[in-house]
């Protein structure tokens, strides 16, 4: 079985992840990229879908045991295990080398005291769990061959097979290690290279220690801050620059529920938000390449902008269901793909054009088809801005007039206008002041309550909707605006939990709600964050605080967090680790240290 999401830890080489369990097991791992098949799908299943173990040995029928300690090694993706067992203490280091060549997972075991007996039990099941390789021996390597994939593991314990799992039992004393890899290879090509594990560790140590390096924020929560940069790196796919929201799917967001995405993709929202925070703490050079993925993804037909792409620019993003496996803790469908990425999300505008803006503004080298590209989406947003659409959460019911929309489409003017302003462009500056003016108008008649004193989810409903708190970080209004405070104190009224977290939008429960889904959720912890930052702004800076740690005592001990918080089961809920999680636990922790720094 499976452990509890926040159970896991987190290993990737940029190009794929995987996740380790407290109690050593690989649980998911798809291979050669993000968006692969999965090799490992036991999170999502049993054992049957496959996994790879190794730990101290116990008891046949005994659970395994977890780990007594656990860290990353300093600020890296080096994850090291320690168990202490009757006969010793082991120590295992888990690591995904930064790719050159074959895609790597390497496992060294090392004693440190005593001798422990080992066990190495794994299980290759391609095609998420439903595919049994072929496993034999080349020599003294062992490959586990199927269709297209192959994957090879070299090691210099003795291993054998038994119920269709390759094992090997060892024994560890003080100073010794024994090393473990897989290596994945198209299963027509020539063998991997033979692996140098010792040689990766410290390459890829060397590799971490010098891009955490790059960073330039020295404030508070920096030990925070620098583990979500760490995570967003991870979730970076290097060759395009692309960010995938998570390296998982069908996550659930409430156990047992409907509620199981794919997070495996890029979405513009989300790396526009990333691209933000990297550039506010240094990292220039990914900023850069995910401008030119944007610009290779959106390429000459924004009129047919998708809300997410492939982590290559791939717009074929067909979602299906995969019914032989069970789903976590039988939460299903299982779901691969993802339907939403045809929805329109008008919102997407804006967000792109403030991260183009926000590149422009911070110095970032010129690229003039960005800024041809910017004005072609104005264009489109003027014919349409006024539309009904699916909304930042991806509604799968009717479309709506969402406010977080349109506020969106005026952010998207704004800063083209700003644009223009600069010289840097020409555009039809009087007409998009006009239409800046429109929209402006429009949102404030139309979506706000009077009676209430708060801005709606959507034109003409009464609900409330967590994405509103970002009126004032987008400069729709100024923090000091009554109908902003008014805002942000109906969303702590009505949308808090009773820890004090932030849920996106009312669910429905049993029946279908405004997102044509049954069941409910956990508490979205990017709101949460949001409402941080907003309480910052209007001068309730300690109360913010106070929210900020909270959430930042949401994380696992590794510091990672998934995409909502179940206030009930008190555990992480959805896909993991989340991007849009860690991209504004970022930021909150910046406007913090800046309201700290003038006497907030």
């Amino acid at each position: 079985m499976a452990g509890r999401i926040e159970d896991y830890a987190l290993i990737g080489d940029m190009q794929t992840a995987a996740l380790v369990c407290r109690d050593g097991t690989a649980d998911w791992l798809c291979l050669p990229r993000f968006d692969s098949h999965a090799a490992f799908a036991g999170l999502l299943g049993t054992e049957e879908h496959g996994f790879w173990r190794i730990g101290p040995a116990h008891p046949s029928g005994a659970a395994p045991p977890h780990a007594d300690r656990r860290r990353y090694r300093g600020d890296s993706l080096v994850l090291e295990s320690e168990w202490d067992t009757p006969r010793g203490t082991v120590r295992i280091i888990d690591f995904m080398p930064p790719r050159d060549g074959a895609p790597q997972l390497i496992r060294i075991v090392e004693g440190v005291s005593g001798r422990v007996p080992m066990r190495s039990a794994l299980r290759m099941r391609f095609s998420y769990g439903r595919v049994v390789p072929w496993v034999h021996k080349v020599g003294d390597r062992t490959v586990a061959v199927a269709g297209p994939d192959s994957v090879w593991l070299d090691t210099t314990a003795d291993t054998f097979g038994k119920d269709l799992t390759t094992y090997s039992d060892f024994t560890v004393s003080p100073g010794e290690r024994v090393a473990f890899t897989i290596s994945w290879q198209p299963s027509h090509g020539e063998p991997p290279a033979l692996p140098d594990p010792e040689g990766s560790l410290e390459a890829t140590e060397e590799f971490w220690r010098e891009w955490v390096g790059h960073c330039t924020y020295h404030g508070p929560y920096r030990d925070a801050v620098i583990r979500s940069l760490i995570t967003l790196k991870a979730l970076t796919y290097a060759p395009t620059g692309g960010i995938v929201a998570a390296p998982t799917t069908s996550l659930p967001e409430e156990i047992g529920g409907v509620r199981n995405w794919d997070y495996r993709y890029t979405w513009l929202r989300d790396a526009a938000i990333t691209l933000s925070s990297l550039l506010r703490t240094g990292y220039r050079e990914e900023a850069r390449a995910w401008r030119e993925w944007l610009l290779r993804a959106v390429a000459g037909d924004p009129e047919n902008l998708q809300i997410m792409y492939g982590i290559a620019g791939e717009r074929e993003l067909g979602e299906a269901e995969l019914p032989w496996l069970p789903g976590y803790e039988n939460s299903t469908p299982v779901r691969v793909g993802n339907g939403a990425a045809g929805q329109l999300q008008l919102d997407v505008y804006g967000e792109m054009i403030e991260a183009l803006h926000l590149a422009h503004m911070t110095g970032l080298a010129r690229n003039d088809y960005a800024s041809v590209l910017q004005l072609r989406l104005i264009g489109y947003l003027e014919d349409h801005w006024n539309e009904p659409d699916e909304g930042i959460w991806e509604v799968r019911g009717p479309r709506r007039h969402f406010v977080h929309s349109k506020v969106m489409a005026w952010v998207a003017v704004d800063r083209t206008i700003k644009l223009i302003e600069s010289g840097d462009v020409d555009g039809p500056l009087e007409r998009w002041r006009e239409l800046r003016d429109d929209i402006h108008r429009d949102v404030c008649e139309k979506g706000y309550d009077k009676e209430r004193n708060t801005f709606t989810q959507s034109y003409g409903s009464k609900e409330l909707d967590a994405s509103l708190l970002l009126i004032p970080q987008m400069g729709f209004l100024p923090p000091d605006d009554k109908r902003v405070i008014g805002t942000i104190e109906a969303i702590q009224r009505e949308l808090s939990t009773p820890d004090g977290f932030v849920l996106r939008y009312p669910t429905a429960g049993t029946a279908a709600g405004v997102d044509g889904l049954e069941g409910d959720e956990g508490a979205f912890l990017a709101c949460s964050f949001w409402l941080a930052d907003d309480l910052a702004m209007i001068g309730r800076v300690d109360e913010a605080r106070q929210l900020f740690e909270k959430l930042l005592g949401l994380r696992n001990d590794l510091g990672l967090l998934a995409e909502e918080w179940d206030s009930r089961l008190q555990r992480q809920v959805g896909n993991f680790p989340q991007a849009f999680s860690h991209v504004p636990l970022i930021d909150t922790a910046l406007r913090l240290a800046a309201s700290s720094a003038f006497g907030g």
